[in-house]
């Protein structure tokens, strides 16, 4: 790799096919996270769970930050991917057992994933506040590595806290600008990103989370078909196109509108697509257990661990989109807030109802959010 691996600015940079191509790794470990969840619908379940799509999450969003910056055109760029990509294969496969006998396989891909790009990216860039960036990155990802590495090496309680601790070193080190002895500190003027690009990415993989969604709620019906199952897939899916029109029917256009021409562009990638669509992120995929729970048990009790993921997912959705919406525009939307409310009410109807009236009620609330963020959109299109 050398300088000319750089994309050239000016013009519009649509993604590629080869980032495209790559992504399909990180369906598959959507596929497995939610599998994870599924299986171990407790609290130290869901915890684990999130602290493994922390890591998933930060392994493929320094990669499209990687991709913002390279040319994923050139043979040498799309080297660097394809390694990524066989690692991010290995460290998906290593999910379902990553906090028993596949820890340290799970720990040496997700590290090899995040140090080997991230060198090759200091290699190729050009001597100037790009490379030194990059090379407070690095020295970030390799002392996170250390803790993600000796987690793989322990077990039990010991692995959880030493990648709760790696994990919040991923997660600090943006926000301390990668600090580093001897390197200084990274100013988000310094990272001069293509807003647009990266918009387009965050919002492709929110697409590959709601594809979990959709597959999860057909390949659950067509196991146990029948007149309530199919009531359940009706609702599944209408929650799904719920929270997807809330995002791509009012803001996704106009947060890439909106960051793109930003003075500091950095800024906002950083905030409101590095860390605010994260939990969009993961009340998607929550809500794709909360589609197989419900179709495949639509009548009876409601168990909390389904209760929970039937009003969590929308709930984190929501309070990400605001957020996000908050990131971009500076304020927080009413009818997000009173859609986290009422979902949080519908909370105390678990004990009174089975499972598939409390996720018509959870679908129906986001049915709302969705038409009157439609309808706020007309009067103020400018705000998303």
């Amino acid at each position: 790799m050398h300088t000319g691996a750089l994309r050239p600015r000016g013009g519009e940079q649509r993604v590629t096919f080869t980032e495209l191509f790559f992504d399909l790794v990180y369906v598959f470990a959507i596929t497995q996270l939610s599998h994870l969840l599924l299986g171990h619908l407790s609290w130290r379940g869901t915890a684990q769970t999130l602290l493994l799509l922390l890591a998933v999450w930060w392994a493929w969003i320094y990669t499209a930050w990687h991709t913002n910056w390279f040319d994923p055109d050139r043979p040498s760029v799309r080297v660097v991917l394809v390694a990524v990509m066989l690692a991010s294969l290995v460290m998906s496969a290593a999910l379902p057992r990553a906090f028993g006998e596949h820890g340290l396989m799970f720990a040496a891909a997700y590290v090899a994933v995040q140090v080997v790009r991230t060198a090759c990216s200091v290699a190729a860039a050009p001597r100037g506040p790009l490379r030194r960036n990059l090379a407070r990155v690095l020295a970030w990802a390799v002392l996170s590595g250390a803790f993600w590495i000796a987690g793989g090496l322990a077990h039990g309680l010991s692995r959880e806290l030493l990648w709760a601790a790696a994990v919040g070193a991923d997660l600090l080190a943006p926000w301390v600008g990668f600090v580093t002895p001897g390197l200084g500190r990274s100013a988000t003027t310094d990272w001069s990103i293509d807003g647009a690009h990266l918009a387009e990415r965050c919002q492709l993989f929110l697409i590959i989370a709601f594809g979990e969604s959709i597959l999860v709620t057909g390949t659950t019906f067509a196991a146990h078909p029948s007149p309530v199952a199919g009531a359940a897939l009706l609702t599944a899916f209408g929650a799904s196109v719920g929270l997807w029109w809330t995002y791509f029917g009012s803001s996704a256009e106009a947060g890439s509108r909106m960051i793109a021409a930003a003075e500091d562009p950095g800024r906002l990638a950083r905030s409101a697509y590095t860390f605010l669509h994260l939990p969009m992120v993961a009340g998607v995929v929550v809500s794709a257990v909360a589609d197989e729970l419900v179709i495949h048990h639509p009548g009876g009790h409601t168990a909390p661990g389904t209760a929970i993921a039937v009003l969590g997912g929308p709930a984190l959705f929501l309070t990400g989109h605001a957020l996000f919406k908050r990131a971009v525009w500076g304020r927080v939307p009413r009818a997000h807030l009173a859609g986290v409310l009422v979902l949080a009410a519908l909370g105390a109807l678990t004990p009174l109802v089975p499972p598939l009236a409390l996720a018509a009620c959870a679908t129906a609330t986001v049915a709302g959010v969705a038409a009157r963020t439609a309808v706020a959109r007309r009067g103020e299109p400018q705000e998303g």
